[in-house]
C-alpha cells in the first residue's frame, strides 16, 4: 500500500535583490550595477530611475538621457561618444560608443602635480635573503639561464633530475627554475631593437630570487653568444673557475670579469664582487651522447645548490620589496576594488621604502597626462613621453592602434573600450610621485615608484617585470585567470565576490568585499600589505601550492630573419 503524501507547499518566492549601482564621480552620467547576475528590465533604481532592459553585472547603466554624439563619461572622463541617443535607464556598451582619440603627446604638464604628504611608514618588516649586491629575494631559487630555445628540451630533461635527484638534499634551497625563451638564433641580433630581449635575458638572471648564482646552458652555435649575452662588465660578479662535469668527463673553466656595466646598475649602486657564474655548453666535445650533457648540467647546478643552500632568511625592513603590480582578465570592477586597493598598498609600500612598479603601456596611454604631471622631475617626465611615443610609433607600424589591447573578455565584463580600462587600469599605481622610467627590459635602479614601460599581455609584462628585478608580484582580476610565475611568488586579487567563492582556492584576496560595503579599499589596501609581507617571509601562494606557472615570454620588437 502507498503512503499518502501531503502536497508539497509551494516555493516560497525569492524576494529581489536590492539594486547595487557604482559611480565613481559625481559628474558621471553612468554608473555599473554590482549585483551578482546583473539585474533584471524593469528593475527600480535608486533615485527613481527603473531599469529599460536587463543589464549584466559590472555593466553600465545610463542615468541620465545621452543624445546622439554626447558625451558619455566614467571616472570624470569622457570613455566615448554615443553612437546613437540613449535613454536613462538603458544598457550602455561598447557597441553604442565611439572611443575619442588618444591625447596628444605634446605641451604635456612635467612633473606639476602637487606632491602627497610622504610620511615615513617604519617598522615594517619580512623574513628575506640577502644577496651578495645588496639585494633582498623572497625566495631561494636556482635559476638556469639560456642563451637560445634549442637547448629548451634538453634542459627540461635536466630540471626534472634536478627536482628528483638534488633538491632533496639540499632543502633550504625552493626550487629550480629554466629560464627559458623563443630567442637566441634565427634573429635579427644587431638590429637596434634586439638590446630588449637581450638585456631582458641578462637581467633576469640577475633577479634577487636566484641569489646572485649565475648559471648558464648554451647550445655552441647560436648567434646570441654567451659572451654577448654576459659580457665582460655585465654582471656585477666575480666568475670562478667552475668545473662542472663529473670526474670522468673534463670540465669548462671560466675567465674573471670585471667592474658592472653603467646600464646594470642595482639599488643600492655598491656591490661586493663575491659570487660565481657557470657555463655549460652542449656543443663541447667532451658531451657524448644525452647522459653526458645532463651529468654536466647536474654537476654545474650542485655546485651552486651547495651555496644556496647555505643561506636563512633573516629580517630585513619593507624597503627591501620590489613589487610588479599588473591587472589581466580584468572587468569593471577592476578599477572599483581590486586595483584601487593595490594602489592604497603602493603607496604604503613606497612610504616604507621599498620599490613598486607598475606597468602596461597600453593600458595607461591614456591617462598619460596625469602620469606626466606626477613625475619627480621634468627628465622623469619626457622619458615618460618618449616610451609612450616609442610604443605609439611601434604600434602605428603594426597597422593597429591602443584600441586591439581591450579582449572579448573585458567587454564580457563591462569595459567598452581601452579608455575605460585605463581609467581603471592605473590607479594601481597609487598617488606617489613617479621616479623613474625604465624602458623595456631595464634594471631598476631607484626605489619608490617605477613606472617600468612593458606591453599589456600578462606574459610578457611579468617577464619585463622580473628583469627589471621584481621579488613579488601582485595580479588583479576579475575575469578571472591562472596566471603565475615560477621565479617569483604572484598574488592573485579577484575583484568580486562572485569569482572569490568560484576560484576560492586560486584567488589569494577578495577585493570584492569592498564592493559588497564590508570594508573600505584603505582597509582592503592594509589587508593586501600585510599579506604580501606574508608571501615575501616564505608564506605560499595558491598558485606556488599548485605548482601553476606561466611562460617567460620575451618582447622582441626586432625582426626576424
Amino acid at each position: 500500500m502507498q503512503e499518502a503524501h501531503s502536497p508539497a507547499p509551494p516555493p516560497a518566492s525569492t524576494p529581489a535583490p536590492t539594486p547595487v549601482l557604482v559611480r565613481m564621480r559625481a559628474e558621471d552620467n553612468v554608473a555599473i550595477v554590482g549585483n551578482d547576475g546583473g539585474l533584471p528590465a524593469g528593475t527600480a533604481l535608486p533615485g527613481g530611475l527603473v531599469l529599460r532592459e536587463r543589464v549584466p553585472q559590472a555593466h553600465k547603466v545610463a542615468l541620465v538621457d545621452i543624445p546622439e554624439g554626447g558625451a558619455v563619461t566614467r571616472y570624470g572622463v569622457t570613455i566615448g561618444h554615443a553612437l546613437r541617443a540613449l535613454t536613462a535607464g538603458s544598457w550602455v556598451h561598447e557597441r553604442l560608443l565611439r572611443m575619442p582619440p588618444a591625447r596628444d603627446l605634446k605641451d604635456l604638464p612635467l612633473a606639476t602635480a602637487p606632491r602627497p604628504a610622504m610620511v615615513p611608514l617604519d617598522g615594517h618588516t619580512f623574513q628575506g635573503y640577502r644577496n651578495p649586491d645588496g639585494s633582498v629575494g623572497t625566495r631561494n631559487l636556482l635559476a638556469v639561464t639560456t642563451t637560445v630555445q634549442c637547448v629548451a628540451g634538453v634542459l627540461d630533461v635536466a630540471v626534472e633530475r634536478i627536482r628528483r635527484d638534488l633538491l632533496p638534499k639540499y632543502p633550504h634551497v625552493d626550487g629550480v627554475v629554466a629560464l627559458e625563451h623563443a630567442y637566441g638564433c634565427g634573429v635579427a641580433i644587431d638590429a637596434p631593437e634586439a638590446v630588449i630581449p637581450i638585456r631582458t635575458v641578462r637581467h633576469l638572471a640577475r633577479n634577487p630570487n636566484f641569489g646572485g648564482e649565475v648559471m648558464v646552458l648554451s647550445l655552441g652555435c647560436e648567434k646570441l653568444q654567451p659572451e654577448r649575452l654576459l659580457p665582460p662588465g655585465s654582471l656585477p660578479l666575480r666568475v670562478e673557475t667552475v668545473h662542472a662535469a663529473p670526474a670522468s668527463t673534463p670540465g669548462t673553466a671560466l675567465p674573471i670579469l670585471s667592474t658592472p656595466a653603467p646600464d646594470s646598475a642595482p639599488f643600492p649602486a655598491t656591490e661586493p664582487a663575491d659570487a660565481a657564474w657557470s657555463h655549460v655548453r652542449l656543443q663541447d666535445e667532451h658531451h657524448v651522447g644525452f647522459a653526458s650533457m645532463i651529468d654536466d648540467i647536474l654537476a654545474t647546478a650542485e655546485t651552486h645548490l651547495k651555496r644556496l643552500n647555505t643561506r636563512r632568511r633573516e629580517t630585513v625592513p619593507a624597503s627591501e620589496l620590489v613589487l610588479g603590480v599588473q591587472c589581466g582578465g580584468s572587468d569593471a570592477f577592476s578599477g572599483v576594488t581590486a586595483n584601487p586597493a593595490v594602489g592604497v598598498c603602493a603607496d604604503l609600500l613606497v612610504r616604507a621604502g621599498a620599490t613598486v612598479m607598475f606597468s602596461e603601456t597600453t593600458e595607461v596611454r591614456d591617462a598619460v597626462e596625469t602620469l606626466t604631471a606626477r613625475c619627480a622631475s621634468p627628465e622623469v617626465a619626457q622619458k615618460m613621453v618618449a616610451e609612450m611615443a616609442w610604443y605609439d610609433a611601434y604600434l602605428a607600424r603594426g597597422e593597429v592602434d591602443r584600441s586591439a589591447n581591450t579582449t572579448p573578455g573585458n567587454k564580457a565584463g563591462g569595459l567598452s573600450n581601452i579608455v575605460e580600462k585605463a581609467m581603471g587600469s592605473v590607479v594601481k599605481s597609487g598617488s606617489m610621485p613617479i621616479a623613474a622610467v625604465l624602458s623595456p627590459g631595464e634594471r631598476a635602479a631607484t626605489r619608490g615608484l617605477i613606472y617600468a614601460a612593458t606591453p599589456a599581455s600578462d606574459f610578457i609584462c611579468g617577464t619585463l617585470q622580473l628583469a627589471a628585478g621584481m621579488n613579488l608580484h601582485v595580479f588583479t582580476t576579475g575575469r578571472g585567470t591562472p596566471y603565475g610565475l615560477a621565479e617569483c611568488p604572484v598574488v592573485k586579487v579577484a575583484t568580486r565576490s562572485d569569482l572569490a567563492r568560484r576560484w576560492h582556492d586560486l584567488m589569494d584576496l577578495n577585493a570584492g568585499a569592498v564592493a559588497d560595503g564590508d570594508c573600505s579599499v584603505e582597509v582592503m589596501g592594509w589587508r593586501l600589505f600585510h599579506l604580501l609581507l606574508d608571501v615575501a617571509s616564505g608564506r605560499r601562494t595558491w598558485a606556488e601550492q599548485h605548482r601553476l606557472h606561466n611562460a617567460l615570454v620575451l618582447f622582441n620588437p626586432a625582426p626576424v630573419t
